[in-house]
């Protein structure tokens, strides 16, 4: 049982390496870890994306997200515009799409030339077992 034990450290040390690795990348682009965030969504969705998409996909309270979006709303960065319903959409502006291109996507650019590294196999397998501890974590969290 104690290297169950171990192996989840080890699991849970990487994991918040990797988190100080995208700090350490949002202060390289001067841009606050929460921005960095929300700007990485939206850009990955194709620069723009529901509000709502932003939360669920960042995992950071509502109210860190909207302020990171006042903000670059503020900035020019980008706008928000009535979706369907109570749903609102959040789209870059010409100056938030270079800004991106200056800050987030450069960010993209290091995760895939790290991804290059893996073969399509050590790809998968990586992905399925990130799966499966997240589905297997979360049943556990459900019966806390």
């Amino acid at each position: 049982m104690a290297e169950h034990i171990f192996d989840i450290r080890k699991i849970n040390y990487l994991m918040n390496e990797i988190d100080a690795l995208y700090h350490q990348a949002s202060l390289k682009l001067g841009v606050s870890d929460s921005v960095s965030l929300v700007l990485y969504i939206i850009h990955t969705e194709g620069g723009t994306c529901l509000l709502s998409d932003i939360y669920k996909q960042t995992g950071i309270s509502r109210q860190t997200v909207n302020s990171a979006v006042r903000g670059l709303e503020k900035d020019g960065v980008l706008f928000l515009e009535q979706s369907t319903g109570r749903s609102k959409r959040v789209v870059l502006t010409d100056k938030g799409k270079s800004f991106v291109d200056n800050t987030v996507e450069r960010l993209c650019q290091a995760e895939r030339r790290a991804f290059a590294a893996w073969s399509e196999e050590e790809e998968r397998i990586c992905i399925a077992l990130l799966e499966k501890y997240k589905d297997c974590f979360g049943a556990e969290v459900e019966k806390l």
